[in-house]
């Protein structure tokens, strides 16, 4: 075929494409704001509800004081001798209390029981979302065979959509060079298609919600 036939051709499609544009499948989903089904539950409940059903164990805290309590209880009913953190709120809400439970992570190479902050928790998906830019960084969450996080009331949010605006707007546009969302134990099961728990994170995944807001300076 000469180029000038082929340059006829294709000027053919391009006029056919800008006189006809081709209708939109489904246009009423162009137009829906909301895809989810409305739901009774408030968000920390529908978080609850969702995280328990991944295998995620959550503990409701009225307060920081409640929060150390059942964090100690909990240590107690599973003869935990230490938890490590690099959250200086955390550590520092343990040691004005005189508790020595909570120490601090270090090089993290022999830890065990690992406890953090996080960004937010998303109901919908009952998912943990981290990020490189908070204090315990990408490390502490994946190299403590049991994570838990701790999250206030304001931090969580209905969808995974509002979590990112929340992040966006916590650092002014500028996001974290690493996010990740944690959706219960580390359950991979592409050996042989056995689930296997526990493999490339957390083997348990623990959240206690403060029921306050966060207000820690940034």
């Amino acid at each position: 075929m000469s180029s000038q036939a082929r340059e006829i051709i294709l000027s053919s499609i391009r006029k056919s494409l800008s006189e006809s544009e081709v209708p939109i499948p489904f246009p009423e989903a162009e137009k829906k704001t909301d895809f989810f089904a409305k739901d009774d539950l408030t968000a920390e409940e529908k978080f609850a509800e969702a995280f328990t059903a991944l295998g995620g164990k959550f503990v409701y805290c009225a307060d920081e004081h409640e929060l150390i309590v059942q964090l100690q209880a909990l240590a107690d009913t599973m003869g935990w001798q230490q938890i490590q953190s690099k959250d200086s709120f955390l550590l520092q809400l343990f040691a004005d209390k005189n508790i020595d439970l909570l120490q601090d992570a270090g090089d993290m190479h022999h830890i065990e029981i690992g406890l953090s902050m996080c960004e937010c928790l998303v109901a919908r998906t009952g998912s943990v979302i981290l990020s490189a830019a908070q204090e315990s960084g990408r490390s502490l969450p994946v190299y403590a065979p049991i994570h838990i996080a701790v999250a206030f009331s304001n931090q969580v949010v209905w969808d995974i959509a509002d979590g990112i605006q929340l992040m966006h707007d916590k650092y002014e546009g500028k996001l974290p060079s690493m996010m990740s969302l944690t959706t219960g134990p580390s359950r991979p099961a592409d050996i042989e298609k056995t689930l296997v728990v526990g493999v490339h994170g957390p083997k348990e995944v623990y959240v206690f919600l403060v029921d306050s807001d966060w207000k820690k300076s940034e």
